[in-house]
């Protein structure tokens, strides 16, 4: 827990500072291209690809950049069709693009009444006996993360895609996240946890 706060600290010190604003109405029109697959206002049909509405421009910023970089053999955030996607897009083209989907509302996500109350318990609370950290340190009371640490909106997210993020953290195949802090909480996740999270935070909001 002391290593997440004083990762926090250091990141909303240092890291923060570093997003540049981008153009919403010029992102609109790149936007083209991406709706196929995250739908023209951000809002997946899929469930397997991530929602983009209402995500922190910070965030998705961050994101593409690490798309691309891990394209192009620099350390970032594998994946063969993102990477091919980032390539062409230059800092201004991602920052428009973020700045697009974060003016965008998210569709909501109901969460199921059988994982209420072990997923506020998870998210809340952590789980002591077992190191884990409480998601809602991070991820704020209502899964909205904070913008100025690029902690993402988890907010109205498909639980299916977040379940496969956390298992991708723990597997190691994906490992993007600053100073280890995902990973170092995923491989503590049981597969029954992931699920239960995935659908909680989901409904937050």
């Amino acid at each position: 827990m002391k290593k997440i706060i004083f990762t926090l600290a250091l990141m909303l010190g240092v890291v923060g500072v570093a997003h540049a604003q981008g153009d919403a109405e010029a992102g609109k029109a790149k936007s083209a291209t991406c709706a196929a697959c995250h739908g023209p206002d951000g809002n997946s049909p899929i469930d397997m690809y991530p929602k983009l509405a209402g995500q922190h421009a910070s965030y998705t910023a961050k994101q593409l950049q690490e798309f691309k970089a891990a394209a192009t053999g620099s350390e970032g955030r594998a994946n063969a069709i993102m990477g091919g996607m980032a390539m062409p897009l230059s800092e201004e083209d991602m920052a428009d693009l973020a700045a697009f989907y974060a003016t965008q509302s998210v569709t909501p996500v109901a969460v199921p009444e059988e994982v209420i109350e072990k997923g506020a318990a998870l998210y809340q609370g952590g789980d002591i006996d077992r190191g884990i950290t409480a998601c809602i340190a991070c991820h704020g009371p209502r899964g909205e993360g904070l913008e100025a640490a690029k902690f993402p909106n988890l907010s109205g997210q498909y639980p299916a895609y977040i379940a496969s993020q956390l298992e991708m953290f723990r597997s190691g195949e994906r490992n993007n996240d600053h100073n280890s802090m995902m990973t170092s909480i995923a491989v503590k996740l049981t597969d029954d946890d992931i699920e239960v999270l995935s659908q909680y935070v989901a409904g937050l909001r």
